[in-house]
């Protein structure tokens, strides 16, 4: 049986993947913050439903807590065959002249610098050259990182650029050590990542800028990001799939 590592598991986007991922026979480490109520609920469903799985707190933006992350998850389901990173933060609604730095640096602590620091991580323990299995990793990226999100979070669709930098350089590096490394990048979704964001009508507000006319679900971004995980897609690699609705 595979073992996927999921962080930022406990809500939205995350706990539909770790659904999915179960239903689909992985062991799944559920990875979370600071919702402990949302993250157990999410598990004890798994796990009534004859699946394996696992809740692990941490923040990504903290070294010391990945490296406790991945310990945790092997010591609990003995491998790591697969890793998704959806922990993330918009750091806000704002322009880029009313930006904090605090806002700024911990945006970028999380979708970026947090998103390398497990892929390291997994990448240390997949990889052929140091006596891994080889494995997949699926990062999360976004529609903003190509229409940029100006007047919104010119902030958060700059983490997401870098995302879809890194996805792509490291998808070279370890293509011939057993690792496909891709990303999805979700356009209007419908979760609470907008309201939490400070902006609860913008799914109301942009939804007729959607060719398709609708918002998207976390189910549609857990079966892509799933998708790009199994043999299926097993020549893709250094991709960016975009789950936008033709947006």
């Amino acid at each position: 049986m595979k073992n996927v590592l999921i962080t930022g598991a406990g809500r939205g986007i995350g706990a539909a993947t770790a659904r999915l991922a179960a239903a689909q026979g992985y062991g799944v480490a559920a990875n979370y913050v600071h919702d402990e109520a949302a993250a157990t609920a999410l598990v004890d469903e798994i796990t009534a439903s004859g699946g394996r799985a696992v809740a692990i707190r941490g923040d990504v933006a903290s070294e010391s807590d990945i490296l406790a992350m991945f310990e945790t998850t092997l010591r609990e389901l003995g491998t790591i065959d697969a890793l998704v990173t959806c922990a993330g933060v918009s750091g806000g609604v704002s322009r880029v002249e009313d930006l904090r730095a605090d806002a700024l640096q911990r945006v970028f602590a999380v979708n970026v610098i947090g998103t390398i620091l497990c892929a390291r991580e997994a990448v240390r323990r997949m990889s052929t050259r140091h006596g891994g299995a080889g494995g997949a990793i699926v990062t999360l990226s976004s529609a903003a990182a190509k229409i940029g999100s100006a007047n919104e979070w010119v902030h958060y669709a700059a983490t997401k650029g870098a995302i879809d930098s890194f996805t792509l350089g490291l998808a070279r590096e370890v293509g011939d050590e057993g690792i496909r490394v891709n990303a999805v990048a979700p356009g209007l979704i419908a979760t609470e990542f907008h309201a939490n964001a400070g902006a609860p009508d913008r799914l109301e507000r942009l939804r007729s800028t959607v060719p398709m006319q609708r918002d998207g679900s976390a189910e549609e971004v857990a079966d892509a990001i799933l998708w790009l995980l199994s043999d299926h897609s097993s020549y893709i690699t250094g991709a960016v799939i975009p789950v936008t609705g033709g947006r």
